[in-house]
């Protein structure tokens, strides 16, 4: 039986923040995501899914959203976050 390779996380995973940290979108390698807003860490949660340089967020109360990810900075809903 042939080993399984162990998966390599989407290039995009990790955490991504506006310039002043307010937002901190942490995208999960299980396609959920946390959005922290200020002192509160779980201001959001739900999953996302990516193709591409778009994403698709869908949290865990109905709520959906999208962005694209453009020369390395994400683009969503009006804000610009930065890998981190």
């Amino acid at each position: 039986m042939a080993k399984k390779e162990p998966e390599v996380p989407h290039p995009y995973v990790g955490m991504w923040m506006t310039e002043d940290s307010y937002i901190r979108h942490q995208l999960l390698p299980n396609n959920r995501y946390i959005e922290a807003r200020g002192n509160k860490e779980v201001a959001y949660q739900g999953r996302y899914r990516i193709s591409g340089d778009y994403i698709e967020y869908w949290d865990d109360t109905g709520f959906t959203a999208d962005g694209t990810f453009i020369n390395g900075v994400l683009y969503h809903a009006g804000m610009i976050l930065y890998r981190q």
